[in-house]
């Protein structure tokens, strides 16, 4: 008799949470701790800290880059949409028509707040 497919896909699923278990528990077993005040120490890059934090960190570099991975994914789905648009006819047109419509809302009142403003 043969597999199932979700068969095959519990046991890879199962498969890959012992192989992840495996990998975040085992090192911590087998290493030794011996935290000395080097390994304790902030590291950047190799550079030895200059100076204290001073303040808040400028999160506007991570705030663009999430805005780019949404924006980006959303429109990964064009891809798929033009593939099939004879198959999906005028509810398939209509259908990408109003999730353009919402991307080019929030896309405007992303830009409206500054969100794109590289300061």
């Amino acid at each position: 008799m043969p597999a199932s497919p979700w068969t095959i896909i519990a046991i890879y699923f199962i498969v890959a949470l012992v192989v992840a278990g495996v990998i975040s528990i085992v090192p911590g077993i087998f290493t030794r701790k011996r935290p000395t005040k080097e390994k304790l120490e902030s590291y950047e890059c190799g550079v030895p800290p200059t100076s204290e934090f001073l303040g808040r960190f400028p999160v506007r570099f991570y705030l663009v880059a999430m805005l780019f991975v949404v924006f980006d994914v959303e429109t990964a789905a064009f891809y798929p949409w033009a593939v099939k648009l004879k198959e999906l006819g005028l509810f398939g047109f209509v259908e990408m028509l109003t999730f353009i419509i919402v991307l080019g809302i929030g896309y405007a009142y992303v830009w409206k707040k500054g969100g794109f403003s590289w300061r």
